[in-house]
């Protein structure tokens, strides 16, 4: 007869044996999306405290990755009322006309290191362009993916006409995201 702990010990040598799959996951609280440029020179940064993630992610079969994001454009906010104002208006997002921006991406590259890139499309204005999201990828009980990745906001006609001028503010923003994750039941 067999004891429990040689029952127990058999069974998490079967469970460790066993191939890794995809795992479906949702965003989870405390998790985040910001930007940051420059303004005349000065640092200015955001974020976009309404947005939702969805993550099929397994390192072994990166090809099968899925990465899909909504942000509602209505929520960006630099904490600085008279930025905001114009950010969300049309010169810029546009949000009373484009509510949402998504991003999305099937499949992921491995760069080394513990690096990955997912090659996805980010759909803006109403115009879609491909932008590379790099990040990293931590298990666990509450899976971490962060990353970053630079926007060109001409190639979206945000900050177009008279703010078009890349000496005010650059055609290069920086995206960052840091989004904990718990998995789909």
């Amino acid at each position: 007869m067999r004891t429990p702990r040689l029952f127990a010990a058999g069974l998490l040598a079967t469970v460790l044996a066993l191939p890794a799959f995809a795992a479906d996951y949702t965003q989870a609280p405390g998790s985040s999306l910001a930007f940051a440029g420059t303004y005349q020179g000065e640092t200015f940064s955001g974020t976009f405290p309404g947005f939702r993630s969805t993550v099929s992610f397994d390192p072994a079969d990166l090809a099968a990755g899925r990465l899909s994001v909504s942000i509602p454009l209505a929520t960006a906010t630099t904490q600085n009322d008279d930025y905001d104002a114009e950010m969300r208006g049309a010169a810029f997002f546009d949000a009373s006309r484009f509510a949402q921006a998504t991003y999305t991406a099937t499949g992921f590259r491995d760069l080394g290191n513990g690096q990955y890139a997912a090659d996805g499309t980010l759909e803006l204005r109403g115009l879609r362009k491909p932008v590379t999201l790099t990040f990293t990828w931590t298990p666990g009980s509450r899976p971490l993916l962060s990353g970053r990745a630079t926007v060109r906001r001409l190639d979206f006609n945000v900050g177009g006409g008279d703010w078009a001028d890349t000496g005010t503010i650059p055609n290069e923003i920086a995206v960052s995201t840091r989004v904990y994750l718990q998995p789909v039941n």
